[in-house]
């Protein structure tokens, strides 16, 4: 995590991405599966947010019921009610 970002910054934006993703998933859906393409720099503020920070009850976006690390920790899943979706990083 970036130490000159204030926490409350940095899990702001991850929610922000966090619904950007489930709002686009839709649009590439192939039935219940999804992938979305972030960047670099949103894929790990995401991951930040997911993984290393405590977040307070209710921080993330309702829709998401679960979510890990696949593919070596290089892939973010999120399930939601309508969609299991892939996060993964562009090539730099």
């Amino acid at each position: 995590m970036d130490p000159d970002i204030p926490l409350n910054k940095h899990l702001k934006q991850a929610v922000n991405h966090l619904n950007k993703v489930i709002n686009y998933a839709p649009m590439v859906a192939e039935g219940r599966t999804a992938t979305v393409h972030l960047t670099p720099q949103d894929w790990h503020v995401v991951a930040d947010a997911l993984f290393k920070m405590d977040k307070p009850e209710g921080a993330l976006p309702d829709e998401i019921d679960d979510y890990g690390l696949s593919d070596k920790n290089e892939v973010i899943t999120l399930n939601t009610p309508d969609y299991d979706i892939r996060i993964e990083m562009v090539a730099a």
